[in-house]
């Protein structure tokens, strides 16, 4: 049930973008660190060009793209190697998305406490006792 957060900026927008990055990324989640795509929310938000800097410079200025990448997933569901397949696979298929990329593009996977993440109302540690009961 991740939630991930992306914005981007890209010298070469075009209209089906937001759409391309919204299927792939979770898909990703889904292939990576096991995550279930039918509860998985994306944000896709393409950011201001001239707001986005690295070291003093917009990356666009230099022909690159650059994002920033949040998915919040409950602590513990994942290994190292699950974790680092999904960064590196995720950066690859954003170059692909959005043009070269600038170095400092990030991705954080942000592992958070069952008992301070959940859906519907529920906590993740809610709903594993639920069906875990005794």
């Amino acid at each position: 049930m991740p939630m991930i957060t992306l914005r981007y900026v890209t010298p070469a927008p075009t209209p089906s973008l937001r759409t391309a990055i919204a299927m792939e990324v979770p898909k990703l989640s889904c292939e990576h660190l096991g995550k279930d795509a039918g509860v998985t929310a994306i944000l896709v938000e393409a950011a201001d060009p001239d707001g986005w800097f690295v070291a003093g410079r917009k990356p666009v200025e230099d022909g690159k793209a650059a994002f920033w990448l949040d998915i919040k997933i409950t602590a513990g569901t994942n290994t190292k190697a699950e974790t680092t397949a999904f960064v590196r696979e995720t950066f690859a298929a954003m170059e692909r998305l959005i043009g070269p990329l600038h170095e400092e593009s990030y991705i954080l996977v942000h592992a958070v406490d069952g008992d301070a993440y959940g859906y519907g109302g529920r906590t993740q540690n809610g709903r594993w006792a639920a069906a875990h009961p005794g």
